[in-house]
């Protein structure tokens, strides 16, 4: 795993965990983000009140990692998320495209989602 790969591990363990300590130290203080459901926030304090806020409605049981694929400074993650929202547990696939600074810390996420249970209608 390098470097990058292990940035994105530890901010996905992060919503497991429910533990954020280290988050100023993975992500730009100007990061932009996009959630794959719409809502956008624009730098680290509207990351931690969107954090502060999830914490309270939301339970994220897995975040697992399928694959990365990787170009220059940025990293797509496929990826596999369930969680629990007013015991209702529900898991979608997604993909995340990840954009770092020189300094390896995240600067962009636009996240995109899919249903996780696939169909195959014509066989």
């Amino acid at each position: 795993m390098n470097e990058k790969e292990a940035v994105i591990k530890e901010y996905f363990d992060m919503w497991v965990l429910r533990d954020f300590k280290n988050i100023y130290n993975i992500f730009d203080s100007d990061i932009y983000y996009s959630e794959c459901y719409g809502p956008e926030y624009q730098g680290i304090s509207e990351i931690h009140q969107w954090i502060d806020k999830m914490l309270k409605e939301q339970e994220v049981i897995e975040w697992t990692i399928k694959r990365f694929i990787h170009q220059a400074n940025t990293v797509v993650v496929e990826w596999f998320f369930k969680d629990k929202v007013q015991d209702k547990i529900s898991g979608f696939d997604g993909i995340s495209i990840i954009e770092f600074t020189e300094y390896v810390t995240i600067n962009s996420i636009k996240e995109f989602s899919s249903e996780a249970l696939h169909t195959t209608p014509f066989r």
